[in-house]
């Protein structure tokens, strides 16, 4: 039995990662606003043992008329309502440092972790699209290094509420006439600072898992820097092997620089399975899952998407892919399309086979798509990996059929729950004895 265990959560976003998955021939195609579609694909995810289910969230309409319906049902409002549903796994909850109050957030992933018995991840992220800004006021989209500030003080504080309370404030039950707990139990945070002042305490007391865990995304160096401080888990776009490693390397570094033991970062990169009988049938699905009819009109269709020339047959150089510190969008993907080409030579047709909608491609046989996600993990390159089926349920329904019993036939996962919380299953530390707040 190896001495360290891979890491699975699976995102459930709508009708799955794909932007066809709602023409899924087996499926309802409004299937993403059905209360019974994700308490099956949860209950899917707990039967293969994955440790969380991770819900991304984007507070405007993205109107594309060709794709799936996409950030329609807000996070916290569904996870609760599974988490009575679905018992043992944990949910990463999305919710936006830009758009939202430290004070209400803390209160209610606070309350979710009570509910759910300290299942809660709260996965930050600093929003980008100015049709979100748009929704809150009038005031534009801040750039992205004030957008990061802002992030670094609303997680403190948020960090700073749940650490208000006592561990054994509310432990033992008070006898007839006295008080509930102790008027120092909980005590003021009193914070001022750039964006937010907040007196505290928190009204919620600390969970089952002392508080949330944090997980977060950021590829740019203020988002990498925000994850070393505060993350528990980082999601990622990771393409290759050696960027995958340089970057956990990174992340870790930075987690030390801010007197955080390294080892307590869980990194779990997107990975897109396509799982088919053969290889040439998983190239096939492929195709036909991004609405092409042969291989060549799918590397053109990749090409003009990033705007490469399109030579199927030629090298794709690093060059092409270029990202600013400054840039509105997420930086993470063209990094990491950048990174993979530095580190392999790889051809335009090989290069379309090895990326979907930005995070890693894998695909074949079970056994190829087993082989691929333990070859990273045993050489200690991740923790694990984010799964994000191209159809829901169906795909998830075949990786946990498929692929899980391989997976756990050489020892990297189990389908038990013996943990009780989920900051206990990713073998993470009690929150309030060890880091900082900042």
């Amino acid at each position: 039995m190896p001495s360290r265990r891979l890491f699975l959560n699976v995102g459930v976003n709508s009708t799955g990662y794909h932007g066809n998955s709602w023409l899924a021939p087996d499926a309802a195609w409004d299937r993403f606003l059905s209360f019974d579609h994700y308490v099956e694909v949860a209950r899917l995810a707990r039967e293969g043992g994955f440790d969380a289910v991770f819900l991304s969230d984007h507070p405007a309409l993205q109107r594309a008329d060709t794709s799936r319906p996409l950030h329609s049902l807000d996070p916290i409002v569904l996870f609760t309502a599974l988490a009575a549903r679905v018992p043992d796994i944990g949910f990463v909850v999305t919710a936006s440092s830009s758009y939202n109050s430290p004070y209400n957030l803390a209160r209610r992933l606070s309350s979710m972790d009570h509910i759910s018995g300290g299942r809660v991840i709260w996965n930050v992220v600093s929003s980008f699209n100015p049709d979100i800004a748009a929704n809150f006021g009038s005031a534009p989209l801040p750039g992205r290094e004030e957008r990061y500030r802002r992030a670094e003080e609303f997680v403190s504080v948020v960090k700073q509420l749940w650490r208000s309370w006592d561990h054994d404030a509310v432990d033992t039950p008070a006898a007839l006439g006295d008080p509930l707990w102790s008027g120092d139990s909980a005590r003021p945070i009193d914070h001022h600072g750039e964006f937010f002042d907040v007196r505290g305490p928190l009204n919620v007391p600390l969970g089952p898992q002392g508080h949330p865990l944090i997980a977060q995304a950021g590829a740019s160096d203020a988002g990498i820097d925000l994850a070393g401080r505060h993350a528990d888990l980082v999601y990622a776009a990771l393409l290759g092997k050696h960027a995958a490693r340089e970057f956990g390397a990174q992340l870790r570094e930075r987690a030390a620089a801010h007197d955080r033991d390294p080892e307590t970062v869980r990194v779990l990169p997107g990975l897109v399975p396509i799982v088919a009988d053969s290889t040439e049938e998983a190239l096939r699905r492929h195709e036909r899952l991004n609405g092409h009819a042969d291989e060549l009109s799918l590397v053109r269709a990749f090409a003009d998407r990033h705007g490469l020339p399109f030579d199927p047959d030629g090298i794709v150089v690093p060059e092409l892919f270029h990202s600013e510190e400054n840039q509105q969008g997420p930086i993470g993907f063209t990094r990491s399309l950048h990174d993979l080409v530095s580190a392999e030579p790889l051809t335009l047709r090989q290069l379309a086979r090895r990326v979907d909608g930005g995070h890693r491609l894998v695909l074949g046989t079970p056994a190829e798509v087993a082989e691929q996600i333990l070859d990273w993990w045993r050489d200690d390159v991740v923790d694990g990996f984010t799964i994000q089926p191209p159809t829901l349920p169906h795909d998830l329904r075949t990786f946990v059929e498929q692929v899980v019993p391989l997976l756990r036939a050489e020892g990297a996962v189990t389908t038990d729950y013996p943990e009780s919380t989920v900051r206990a299953r990713f073998g993470l530390p009690d929150p309030v004895a060890s880091a900082p707040t900042r």
